[in-house]
């Protein structure tokens, strides 16, 4: 090998190159960005519309609808779901990979096209679809007066966070904001004659300012301007009003004040409803733990100028913790396999300079990945990291291989260059073809999509790129070090090593000897192989691991149109429930409509005593017994708490038919053992009056149908009018009647002036009832509802099989449709995709395999080990209690390719002592004795170095645990088999070619006799 002989020659420029990678690495590692998970922009948009007070149905047919007709037309549509709840609804556009950022443009253009005839609609926002949260950061503001913390949070915290350059929006809930109310005397303006739509009229012409023009001779052409506007509630009150009784101050017909917008809080922290959440979202260039560092040094800045006085400022949660927590977890594990791989290569070789070569060899390795992620504009996150825990194993796979080689030949009394060039030549063909073997497994992940897809994708390219930086490093800096540097002396571990090596060669020996033994240990190993299949259904499955980082968030949707006493009797009765549970440390409730958000932090360090998976199934069930007593919609888990992982969807046009159905699933689905709270989407229904106009009776009387709506809206609604100044804010001006009808009868029964006197409603308007659901789903148009329900001791995997039973025997109706929908449909697609991954990457291997030996029955023989390992890493998942999910499913995929190097090291050598002329037996007894010091080694080494991840806990432990549990696992389990297996294929497969050879001989040799005995 000539280029290895340069490379042992040019000792210089190898070791310059290397002083460059590690100068590039650690630039590398400090430009990286730092994440909780990789970030995806998904080609998608998110279309929020805002409609008022208009029900779901009204906004269906009148905004929703029509968008998402022209939504379809787009180019590179490829699916939409659209939720329509009671003032607003949100549609969700997804377009095919690589089309989103033209499909946003597109989205732009069609709602401004659009927005001048969609009736009702108020406001509209679309945006891109990312898995980056829009805020990061939150704190509160507490323990005080709550019109000087709002001054406070207003006016100085909120422009100073905004000032910085990491920062790119703080938002503000639980503020104090006033507004001036003008509230009509209803007798009064009887008894003037007035009505209430001249007072707003008059009042909104009033505060005004316009230009009168301007003094074209006059010095700098002053403009004339007129401004009336109000500068102070007293000139509201003493806005003149024209009457047939001569003219009055407005005072005398309303009651004008400053007073809050609104009652009831927005916020709460536990019951004290007096506090401020301020959420702060950092800028896109920089990351999570920049924008937390700067945050907090303003903080600090702000509290050493004495702002914060007579109250109190809170962090509550702060991403960037929970990245440093798991990224310093994951490194913490990630050092300390390091160090159990070189103590284990030490227990082997006793030779510090062997060990100090493969120490030189890792961060190497390391810095070289981080250099070529740095180039791919990859992020350090906890996925990443993990890849690189995996790969620290694997790092010195290849390094080990190849210094054991070096290592042998020198033992073998070789000179020093002859040892590096013989003994890396010898390996180098078994290296590329493991590297290849174990790469190749990677390439079908490609299938896997959206976000499960990024995260085993990242994990699967960075476990890539860290072998394919650990050949290089080992083909150039272990021979370079290894000529000079590596003494190699006769020790007492050597002759133990001998012991080993003719223990194992003697077990191969007698394999050899006899074709019964052999066929033997096969159906030996094939029992085990198919009893271990029965273990499958004992194991717990689910889509992916919860992240369990102390925090959780969680909503809850009330029923619309409940008052505020019930409203705070729900958040109360929430506050309590939530104080009651066990290692809660503090919880937040936000209002956003109808919907509250709850913010729950959990006991750190030396104070927790429960486990974060049990308090998240704690708080949801306490909160959803609360359903049967409360006018509570639904409660929804937004992050590791889980919310309804059994979701069946419901599609077609009638909701009469469509609330059949789901009463007669839910009444199915409910004999599931395991199932609870189960409940449908469209269970809560809000009655609604129809006004229906008698337009022959209006005409008489002289009156108009938008005269009608005008007086009954001055009963119902509070008028905007306009703004003003007070203590330096803009407030606005709201203007609504003493009296507010709250009974059919009431609005009937009310007089209005017409032009034949004084009428009552009755004669003009009637109330038809009619029920309007108060949510609305659609699937690329069409409308579905949803069957929900939560699951208790039992796996997602065990109860998606029931489920899917009960769907598969249910007779559904002509034109409607029932598909599992949520977690069931992921955990089915996700599988789906693991097998065709699985399968594929089999294929793969096969194919690299057949292409490097050049035989098609080789790579069998090799892929031989493929069951067994499985069956290790189902013994692991089963002992340990882990989850079958998509993560340890990688890491079975990855097994794979990890586990046929040993096998590919051992059929490596018997096929080059064949080539010297050894026998076959003779050939793979002394293969087994030359290779078992590096196959273990490389073994225990890579189970070494993923221990760490495998015993994990904390934020990434549910990441780390079950991928590393699968490969330690199957890689010791399968690399015992893998020396007694391999041999036994191989010999097999080599006495059923001898056999066949032997029977075609015959065969051509029988005509030849006949024709002499005739």
């Amino acid at each position: 090998m000539k280029l290895i002989q340069f490379i042992v020659k040019q000792k210089i420029l190898v070791g310059l190159i290397f002083l460059l990678i590690i100068a590039t690495g650690l630039l590398a590692t400090n430009q990286l960005e730092k994440k909780l998970l990789p970030t995806q922009d998904i080609d998608g948009v998110v279309v929020s519309l805002d409609a008022g007070d208009l029900n779901a149905l009204e906004i269906e047919e009148q905004i929703v609808t029509p968008l998402e007709q022209r939504f379809q037309s787009i180019s590179g549509y490829d699916d939409m779901i659209s939720t329509i709840n009671m003032g607003n609804a949100t549609i969700r556009v997804f377009f095919k990979e690589g089309e989103g950022d033209e499909g946003f443009r597109e989205v732009q253009s069609i709602i401004n096209t659009l927005r001048p005839q969609l009736t009702g609609l108020h406001s509209d926002y679309a945006f891109k679809m990312s898995t980056d949260q829009p805020f990061e950061f939150y704190m509160e503001i507490s323990n005080g007066d709550l019109d000087e913390m709002t001054n406070f949070a207003k006016n100085i915290l909120k422009p100073r966070l905004e000032n910085l350059s990491e920062v790119r929006e703080v938002a503000l809930s639980g503020i104090v904001e006033y507004e001036v109310k003008v509230v009509l005397d209803e007798d009064a303006l009887r008894d003037h004659s007035l009505d209430p739509s001249y007072i707003f009229n008059l009042i909104q012409s009033t505060n005004a300012v316009s230009s009168l023009g301007e003094f074209s001779e006059e010095q700098n052409t002053p403009m004339l301007r007129w401004d009336t506007t109000f500068q102070k509630t007293e000139d509201i009150e003493n806005l003149t009003i024209l009457t047939e009784s001569g003219n009055i101050q407005l005072s005398e017909l309303a009651d004008i004040s400053v007073q809050p917008i609104s009652s009831m809080a927005s916020t709460w922290k536990g019951n004290d409803s007096d506090i401020i959440l301020i959420e702060v979202g950092r800028t896109s260039n920089v990351t999570q733990i920049d924008m937390a560092e700067s945050v907090r040094a303003e903080v600090a800045a702000i509290e050493d100028e004495n702002f914060i006085q007579n109250f109190e400022m809170n962090e509550i949660v702060a991403q960037a913790d929970y990245v440093d927590n798991a990224i310093n977890g994951v490194q913490k594990n990630v050092l300390i396999g390091g160090i159990v791989a070189l103590f284990i290569l030490i227990f082997f070789l006793r030779n510090v300079r062997a060990t100090a070569i493969i120490a030189l060899a890792i961060p190497s390795s390391i810095l070289l990945t981080f250099t070529t992620m740095w180039v791919l504009d990859y992020s350090i996150n906890m996925v990443s990291l993990i890849a690189l825990g995996l790969g620290i194993g694997m790092i010195v796979d290849s390094a080990i291989v190849i210094l054991e080689s070096i290592y042998s030949k020198k033992e073998q009394g070789y000179s020093n260059l002859d040892s590096v060039v013989k003994g890396t030549r010898e390996v180098s063909s078994a290296v590329i073809a493991a590297l290849l073997t174990t790469i190749v497994v990677f390439v079908p992940i490609g299938f896997i999509g959206g976000d499960i897809g990024l995260i085993v994708s990242t994990l699967a390219i960075v476990v890539a790129i860290t072998l394919i930086s650990s050949v290089i490093v080992s083909f150039t800096l272990i021979p370079t070090l290894s000529e000079k540097f590596l003494k190699v002396k006769a020790t007492k571990h050597k002759k133990k090593s001998n012991k080993i090596r003719i223990f194992y060669g003697n077990i191969v020996l007698w394999i050899a000897q006899k074709v019964w033994r052999r066929i033997v240990i096969i159906v030996l190993f094939l029992v085990v192989f198919v009893g271990s299949l029965t273990l499958l259904t004992q194991i717990p499955t689910t889509v992916m691991p919860d992240v369990f980082n102390r925090y959780t968030e969680m909503s809850m949707n009330l029923e619309t149109g409940i008052s505020e006493e019930d409203t705070l009797e729900v958040v109360e009765e929430v506050n309590d429930r939530l104080g009651a549970i066990t290692d809660i440390e503090a919880h937040y409730i936000l209002k956003y409509g109808h919907t509250y958000l709850l913010l729950v932090n959990m006991t750190k360090g030396n104070e927790i005593t429960r486990e974060q998976k049990e308090i998240n199934e704690d708080i949801m069930s306490t909160l959803r017994d609360m359903m049967d007593d409360y006018p509570i919609e639904r409660i929804d888990g937004l992050s590791s708490a889980g919310g309804y992982p059994v979701q069946v969807n419901v599609k077609g046009e009638d909701f009469s038919e469509l609330d059949s159905i789901a009463d007669e699933l839910i009444a199915e689905i409910n004999t599931v053992d395991g199932i609870v709270g189960t409940v449908s989407s469209n269970q809560n229904q809000k009655e609604s009056l129809r006004v229906v106009l008698d337009h022959d009776t209006l005409k008489d009387d002289g009156l108009s149908a938008m005269q009608i709506k005008q007086i009954i809206e001055q009963f119902s609604i509070e008028m905007p009018i306009g703004e003003m100044i007070v203590n330096g804010d803009y407030v606005p001006i709201k203007m609504a009647m003493t009296e507010k009808l709250t009974t059919n009868n009431e609005l009937l029964d009310y007089e209005i002036q017409t032009i034949n006197g004084f009428k009552a409603l009755s004669n003009y308007i009637s109330l038809e009832p009619i029920a309007s659901p108060n949510e609305i789903f659609h699937q690329d148009a069409e409308r579905y509802i949803i069957v929900k329900a939560d699951i208790e001791d039992r796996d997602l995997g065990s109860i998606n099989r029931d489920v899917q039973d009960v769907i598969n025997q249910y007779d559904v109706p002509t034109n409607y449709n029932v598909t599992i929908a949520g977690d069931l449909e992921e955990q089915q697609k996700a599988m789906q995709e693991l097998m065709l991954v699985l399968v594929t990457a089999i294929f793969l291997v096969y194919l690299v395999m057949a292409v490097q030996f050049n035989n098609l029955a080789h790579p069998l023989v090799v892929m031989s080990v493929i069951p067994m390992t499985l069956v290790g890493a189902v013994l692991g998942l089963f002992v340990t209690g882990q989850e079958l999910n998509m993560i340890s499913g990688i890491g079975i995929i990855m097994l794979i390719g990890i586990i046929l190097n040993n096998a590919i090291l051992l059929l490596d050598r018997t096929k080059q002592l064949r080539r010297d002329g050894l026998e076959i037996g003779e050939s793979i007894v002394n293969a087994g004795k030359d290779r078992i010091r590096p196959i273990f080694m490389t073994t225990l080494t890579t189970a070494g170095g993923m221990l760490p991840l495998a015993l994990a806990s904390g934020a990434a432990g549910n990441f780390q645990s079950p991928l590393a549990i699968v490969i330690i696992s199957g890689l010791l389990f399968g690399t015992l088999i893998t020396l007694v297996l391999v041999p036994s294929v191989y010999l097999l497969f080599n006495d059923i070619g001898r056999g066949l050879r032997k029977l075609f001989t015959r065969k051509k040799k029988k005509p030849v006799k006949h024709s002499k005995a005739g």
